[in-house]
């Protein structure tokens, strides 16, 4: 039987440089990104670095991806599935996230174009831990 094939997401460089390791000094062959197109490019493209098509045994993903489409992910992990809808909250999490990286951070410019108040807005984005990677603006 010849190596396992993860593909490996995580946005923190650091730490998916070191799972990666661990993971190729077990014998896998890793393919790292922090990009979840790209590891969907991974999962499902033949040839696409280095995995032929459905190559991939394993795919190792943080959850903490403000700006993940779990849906686009699950798609590429399982095409043909029947997949139940994900959370509502999951969705508004990653609304907000993609919200914030479009305002660059702006929390007044994001609350105006999710229609809530500031507040409110700060409320969510403590919730759901976001305010590691967003600017403080407004």
């Amino acid at each position: 039987m010849g190596p396992v094939h993860i593909v490996l997401l995580d946005h923190d460089t650091e730490r998916r440089r070191s799972l990666a390791e661990l993971l190729r000094a077990g014998g896998c062959r890793v393919f790292e990104t922090g990009d979840a197109p790209t590891a969907a490019g991974a999962l499902g493209e033949a040839g696409v670095h280095g995995f032929g098509a459905g190559e991939a045994g394993a795919l190792v993903v943080t959850l903490e991806l403000p700006a993940l489409d779990f849906d686009a992910l699950r798609a590429a992990i399982a095409p043909a599935a029947e997949l139940a809808p994900v959370s509502l909250e999951a969705v508004e999490r990653g609304h907000i996230a993609r919200t914030l990286a479009h305002t660059a951070g702006n929390r007044r410019q994001a609350a105006i174009i999710l229609g809530i108040s500031r507040s409110t807005l700060l409320h969510k984005i403590r919730k759901y831990g976001l305010d590691g990677g967003t600017r403080r603006q407004g």
